[in-house]
């Protein structure tokens, strides 16, 4: 089945992105009859794709809420759908049966994975596999890259279709209403964007993250609003000071080079390491000091925690774009794909 090749590396486990522990809009109740995609003028309903996203096994979304593990399951299924209907569209136009076109499209362009490109994956990423020996993962490294290659070969072959033939989404995402008044933020109030981050400065995922939120912003410019709160995590002992140490400094004016300050420290959140960076940043330290040492800003991490609590974040780091929550430490690309989308919504509306 075409299907197979959207089966990518999701279930392998040898990645983790997540430390665990104004522009939204209200979601409509999609029904059966509703149509969630376009493929030129074919429709696909909502309960052509339940068909498919329904039979998804519950423990690909781990801890994900239940909502928003349906809305992904049920996004994942249109994917499929849209691309086996494009191939079915492509064969029919070139006259041959739809096993021949993924064959000479897709299957015989899939490079082989060699033994040496298991090793080099394997030595760039031993922090990953978690100790294990090379020959422990060999085969999960090979089956990976197999997935990626796949991937790789059968999106690009969709993509190509896509300019033949037009496809449009209309699937309403989940959305989480998450206050963000006082909390740290930088852009337009009235951006159509309203990416939050709920981040632990201790959490290395966290510290992943950083220069994707830094990409988003670099690339979108006005068209976001980022807005930041504290979730510190009761497994990073730093984490917690560092935070109400982030608002102090916020109280001066100075949050988002103090912020940028701490991600830079790669995790060394020391007392002495949190003034050495206001120090950095121009900070009045005698106003610091007081300010970090009499815990004034404990109630608003814990307010933070709660509205994290709230939202359903269950790990740092979490997003919320326009509402739509993304979880760890995905790639620009992963954003880009939900940012466009609420762009080209808002075009529409």
């Amino acid at each position: 089945m075409v299907s197979k090749f959207l089966r990518l590396l999701w279930t392998v486990p040898l990645f983790l992105v997540a430390c665990s522990s104004a522009a939204q809009q209200p979601n409509r109740v999609q029904g059966p009859n509703d149509v969630v995609a376009m493929v030129g003028n074919a429709s696909i309903t909502l309960a052509e794709v339940d068909q498919k996203a329904m039979q998804t096994p519950a423990n690909e979304f781990g801890t994900t809420k239940l909502v928003l593990a349906i809305y992904e399951s049920r996004r994942n299924a249109i994917e499929e759908i849209v691309s086996e209907k494009l191939i079915d569209i492509e064969a029919k136009a070139r006259g041959v049966e739809t096993t021949a076109l993924i064959d000479k499209e897709i299957t015989s362009k899939i490079q082989s994975v060699t033994d040496a490109d298991v090793s080099a994956w394997y030595d760039a990423n031993k922090s990953r596999v978690q100790g294990a020996s090379l020959e422990q993962v060999r085969a999960p490294i090979r089956n990976l890259l197999t997935q990626q290659r796949t991937a790789t070969v059968y999106q690009g072959f969709v993509e190509q279709l896509k300019l033949k033939t037009p496809v449009r989404m209309m699937l309403e995402p989940p959305r989480q209403k998450v206050a963000t008044a006082d909390s740290p933020a930088q852009g337009p109030a009235d951006a159509p964007i309203e990416l939050v981050e709920f981040s632990d400065f201790q959490c290395p995922f966290c510290l992943r993250a950083h220069p994707t939120v830094k990409q988003v912003l670099s690339t979108y410019g006005n068209k976001v609003r980022f807005v930041y709160r504290n979730y510190p995590l009761p497994s990073h002992p730093n984490a917690r000071p560092a935070a109400e140490a982030a608002q102090c400094a916020n109280e001066q004016g100075k949050f988002w080079p103090y912020h940028d300050q701490l991600f830079a420290r790669g995790g060394r959140l020391s007392d002495a390491e949190l003034k050495t960076a206001a120090g950095e940043v121009g900070l009045d330290a005698a106003a610091f000091d007081r300010c970090v040492a009499t815990h004034k800003y404990k109630a608003d991490v814990d307010a933070d925690i709660a509205a994290g609590d709230e939202a359903g974040v269950t790990g740092t780091p979490a997003f919320y774009i326009n509402g739509r929550m993304l979880t760890g430490a995905q790639p620009f690309e992963t954003f880009k794909r939900v940012i466009d989308e609420e762009l080209a919504a808002a075009n529409r509306r």
